[in-house]
């Protein structure tokens, strides 16, 4: 017996029943889960990247400028600063984060030209200097000599390496050329070996850099941006010939 056409009406239209409010809600949010996941993996795989080869290229550059100071180690004379008694070991290694040498003379054997490399604290000043010592030194007998935190001392520390080509055959000494050689520096260190003359023997350079955009990788990520840091050594060749 065939039914009425009415109940056929009624069943087509619940087969074309569309989605409700709450299942469209309910969909939403399992969508908006799934993407927030996935822009935040997203996220980290560009930072990760970034750090990548942030570091890849400070590395890089970091390793030309050893290279650089090495050439000179090993091609100059007369370095400074040197110990005013080379047998005495509490003086000699000096290690200094500032070092020169002669790299000119003249016909005559008069020194023309001093290259200095020398590391500054970004936007920090001789006067400065002074003026947080003697805040520092108040503070102490007030307060107690309060030490300050570690991460302030390592980040006040981060600085430039400079080179400087100076004139000495003046009355005073005149720079020629002044530029920085590596930026995001946190520490350099220049350990100088004399023999009696003073006559450097061995120059070691340690030096830590930090990726270009440590700061900008540092916000929003839990994770610090590693560190780069190079160690080399070498001796001038007059000093080696000389011990020949």
């Amino acid at each position: 017996m065939a039914g009425h056409p009415n109940q056929h009406a009624v069943q087509r239209r619940h087969g074309r029943r569309g989605f409700s409010l709450v299942e469209m809600l309910i969909a939403l949010t399992i969508s908006a889960t799934l993407l927030t996941a996935a822009l935040a993996a997203l996220d980290s795989m560009f930072k990760g990247y970034k750090q990548t080869t942030e570091s890849a290229s400070t590395h890089v550059v970091s390793r030309i400028v050893v290279n650089r100071l090495l050439g000179l180690i090993r091609t100059g004379e007369e370095f400074g600063p040197f110990p005013e008694n080379v047998l005495d070991a509490g003086q000699n290694p000096v290690v200094t984060d500032t070092f020169e040498l002669v790299t000119g003379r003249d016909e005559y054997g008069g020194i023309t030209e001093i290259t200095r490399i020398e590391f500054r604290v970004d936007g920090e000043d001789d006067e400065d200097v002074d003026e947080e010592e003697e805040e520092g030194e108040d503070s102490g007998e007030e307060e107690g000599g309060e030490e300050p935190d570690e991460e302030e001392v390592d980040e006040a520390k981060v600085g430039t390496l400079w080179y400087v080509l100076i004139d000495p055959s003046g009355d005073e000494e005149e720079i020629l050329i002044e530029q920085p050689l590596l930026d995001n520096v946190r520490t350099v260190t220049f350990t100088l070996h004399y023999d009696v003359g003073p006559r450097l023997t061995r120059a070691t350079i340690d030096l830590i850099v930090e990726p270009n955009d440590s700061v900008d990788l540092t916000i929003g990520a839990d994770a610090t941006p590693q560190t780069i840091r190079l160690v080399a050594s070498a001796s001038p060749r007059q000093s080696l010939s000389g011990l020949r």
